[in-house]
Formats: C-alpha cells, structure tokens, sequence
C-alpha cells in the first residue's frame, strides 16, 4: 500500500505532465518510466558493485566509460544545460547498454525522449527525487507504478484500454497459478495479469509470519521464502511471457514487471495472431485480448483451423493451440462469442467443450470496462484435454464499483468477486441445480441441443411475482374517498 503522501508526489507529476504538455496518458506514463528506470540504473549499479565487493569479485560499472551518464551527475545540470544532455548523450547512452541483447536495449530500442522544456524535466526530476525510490522495497516500487497506471482510468485521462485489476485478480485467484506454470498472456498491454499471477505466486509461497496486512485489509510482503533457490530463478525468468503488438505498451509492460522485481522479464512486440506458433507450451493462459477487431486472412498465421476475421475468435483458438495437456486457460471475452450464431462462432465454442473441460462461464455487467467501453463480457475458464461433461455459470451483478462512467466504489468495494471465487471452489460439493440462483450447473447435452449457446440468459430461469390488482370497482371506490377528503381539508382551511 502506498502511503498517502507519495501518492500526492505521485499525482502531482502527473498534473505536472499535464500541464507541462504531456497530455497524452500513455505518453507521460512512458516518459515518467524514462526517468524511474535512469534513477534505477545508477542505484542497481551500485548495488552490483557492492555485492562484488563482498564476493571479492570484479564488477565493471555500466558508467565507467561513460562519464556524466549517472543521475547524480546529469540531475545537478543546470536549466540551460540539463535538456540537451539528457536528449544528445544520457537518452542514447541508455538505448545501447548492454549490446544488442540486452534488456536495456530491448527496453529502449526506438524509444524517444519528449520531455519539451527543461523546466519540466528539472520539475520531475525533483519530484522522482522526493520519492526516495531507492530507499523503497520492491513491494512500494511496483505500488508506485501500479499507481501510475491506474491513471489510465482516470476521468480526463482516458486512455489504453486496462484490464480492471479487481477483475485481474479474481481470474488469477480462479486459476491459482503455481511455481510450476509457465503463463502465458498473448495481448498483454501493460503487464497486469503476468504482474498478478507473480505475486500470487510469491504469496503461496511465503511464511505466513512474514505476510503483512495494510489499513485496508490488502496482503503485502510477499518474500517468496518457501521457495529454492532454483525455483526463484525460474520464477523470475522463466515462468512469465508476454507479447503485445505495440511497442509502447511493451515498454510500460517490461518496466511494470522491473519494477516488482523481474530483472529479465520475457515481453515481446509480436502480432500473435501473425508471428506466434508455441503449440502445448504453456500451462496457464491470462488474457483479455482485443474485442471487434479483425484481420486480413493475408496476415494470419498458417495455423488457424476456423475461418474468420474476428480477433475474439482467433485468439480463443490461439490460447486454445497453445496450452499444453492439462493447462488452465482465463480470458475474457465479449458477450457475443458465447451466442453469436455464425459458423466461426459455434465452431470455436464446439472446439472448447469438444477438447477442454469448460469449467465456468462467468457473466459480468456491460458497465466493468467503463469508461472505455460499455460491452457486455464474460469469462471463461477452461482445461484442456478432455471433454466437457457440464458448465458451472455464475451472473455477476455487481464488481464492487458503480456500473457508470465514474466507476466509484460501492461499499467494501468487492460486490460478487468473494463470492463467485468461493462457490466456483466449492461447486462440486454444493447444490448448483437451482438457475433461478445466481450460480448453476448445466449438462453437456442441453448446452449441444442449443447450438452450444454459452450464454447465461439461455439458461437462467427468471422467477416471476405474480401482482395481485384490486378490483376496478375497488380502486374507483379508494380513489373517490380520497379526493372527497381532499375537498374536505380545503373547506376547513377556508373558514
């Protein structure tokens, strides 16, 4: 949890961005992450050359050639000085650590500086400053960037369409990722469910003593200690994967997993629909792929089976494709995939109960992914490998947040997200045969007669009250005495 008053910090570089002509969310998020990963570099350089120290190793310092380069040198520039070396010499030295394979030069391959005046760059270095970054655990250095993320849903900052991270976490509480998947998120913008499932991860393996419980009753303090060695490196390089078409949100996204403590995270600018053959490779799928898009057959890649334009679709086979036997797939979808009635349509829905176990379909309220978008989605969770024998549907009503523009919180903020995590845990043990409920189970061979129509109205039975009227007669009686009361009151005003 970030204290109060380095939100305030936090918040006050994004209204200096904002002021400063930097409007553009994505924008003044990838600037601002410049100016963190350079404070960083010199704090993790010294942190290099300690640790030699103590080895008695030699440790040669990314700086030793590069004199000037360091935060602590270029930040004590003055205003007529500091803009022209951070663009001509700071900015390029950073675009070429490290050689060609480098996550630096990953990192910054392309990328431009366009902080525009010096004044601005003076004023967020200042800020930055006051952060004390280097003085804060990995814990607090992923809060500060998750907080500048949740920027992008702020009102007068629309922007990159987000995953909410409430939603996040109750599809990766679902899935319950462990030490042994790979995960998989094959569109995945700013990193959120990798992010997610890591310190879920981290979670279920630390000591109990050691977890730690802020003001609002949120878990933090992951230290992972249960785990070995081995199985840290594994986690840390060799468990997450993301891939993103644009190159900025691969960016932010790397430099969301650096800061919580991913040294070299696994994301890729690649269009997976195009580029992207890894059959059975992962163990565990976390997505929310673009909605209504679509793509020339010219583009796709060779190993689509189902023919279609529609991204929705394409990505449900391309999870489906990759998952290995037994692997859990969580992805959220647009309302229409579960009844639209085109031939693409009934045959991925086929594809996914015919060789998966389709586990739940969870419907949520079109108002989730407000401000960006008032679809109607829902979520599915499968595992691949067997057929399908029934479906457990669950209707969300309420995420914990208003269904409006504003998306304000409602009470304790969570709605049916409890909920729904501890009856899909429990729904082989309790009675799931009433579909007026929210919750319900429905066989294979009714959801076959309907066309495999996935979506919860077809199923849910609606409990109708049945209003009993008076007579005519009796309502005309009523109302004449109450208009004779009436007169009577404004006789007696009168006198």
């Amino acid at each position: 949890m970030l204290h109060p008053e380095l939100k305030s910090k936090i918040q006050k570089l994004w209204d200096r961005f904002w002021s400063g002509g930097i409007s553009n969310p994505i924008q003044a998020i990838e600037q601002m992450s410049y100016l963190i990963f350079m404070k960083r570099l010199e704090e993790q350089d010294k942190k290099n050359i300690q640790n030699a120290e103590l080895k008695g190793a030699k440790f040669h310092s990314l700086f030793e050639n590069h004199p000037g380069c360091k935060w602590s040198d270029w930040t004590q520039l003055p205003a007529d000085k500091i803009l022209d070396e951070v663009r001509d010499k700071i900015f390029p030295f950073m675009r070429n650590l490290g050689g060609e394979d480098s996550l630096y030069s990953k990192y910054m391959k392309n990328a431009n500086f366009e902080i525009p005046t010096p004044s601005l760059l003076i004023e967020a270095v200042k800020i930055i400053d006051d952060m004390h970054i280097k003085e804060q655990n990995i814990d607090t250095q992923g809060d500060i960037y998750e907080f500048l993320l949740s920027e992008l849903t702020t009102a007068g900052k629309n922007g990159q369409f987000r995953t909410p991270r409430h939603i996040i976490k109750m599809m990766v509480e679902l899935a319950e990722p462990s030490i042994n998947d790979r995960i998989l998120d094959p569109a995945c913008g700013t990193a959120g469910f990798l992010v997610n499932a890591y310190e879920y991860i981290k979670k279920h393996n630390t000591s109990k003593d050691l977890i730690k419980v802020d003001e609002e009753g949120n878990e933090y303090n992951f230290k992972a200690d249960k785990l070995s060695a081995i199985q840290k490196n594994f986690l840390d390089e060799k468990t997450l994967y993301g891939y993103d078409i644009d190159q900025t949100m691969v960016r932010i996204a790397l430099m969301n997993l650096m800061m919580h403590g991913i040294k070299r995270p696994n994301i890729e600018q690649l269009n997976t629909l195009s580029d992207f053959e890894k059959p059975n490779e992962f163990r565990l799928i976390l997505a929310n792929p673009p909605f209504k898009g679509s793509i020339e057959e010219s583009e796709l890649s060779k190993s689509f089976r189902i023919k279609t334009k529609k991204t929705e679709l394409l990505f449900l086979e391309l999870m489906f494709n990759s998952l290995e036997k037994g692997g859990r797939c969580a992805v959220i979808i647009p309302d229409g995939v579960l009844f639209g009635n085109s031939n693409a349509h009934q045959a991925i829905r086929q594809m996914i109960l015919d060789n998966c176990r389709l586990d739940a379909v969870v419907s949520m309220p079109s108002g989730v992914f407000k401000p960006y978008a008032g679809v109607s989605t829902a979520m599915l969770y499968f595992t691949k490998g067997e057929p399908t024998k029934e479906v457990w549907f669950y209707d969300m009503e309420a995420d914990g947040y208003s269904l409006d523009d504003k998306r304000t919180k409602v009470g304790d903020g969570k709605g049916d997200i409890p909920d729904i995590v501890e009856r899909f845990k429990k729904r082989d043990k309790e009675d799931n045969s009433d579909r007026k409920q929210k919750h319900f189970i429905i066989p294979i061979k009714e959801i076959k007669e309907n066309n495999f129509d996935l979506s919860i109205s077809k199923y849910r039975e609606i409990e109708h009250e049945e209003i009993k009227y008076e007579k005519p007669e009796v309502l005309k009686k009523q109302i004449l005495e109450l208009e004779e009361g009436i007169v009577k009151d404004l006789k007696e005003l009168e006198i």
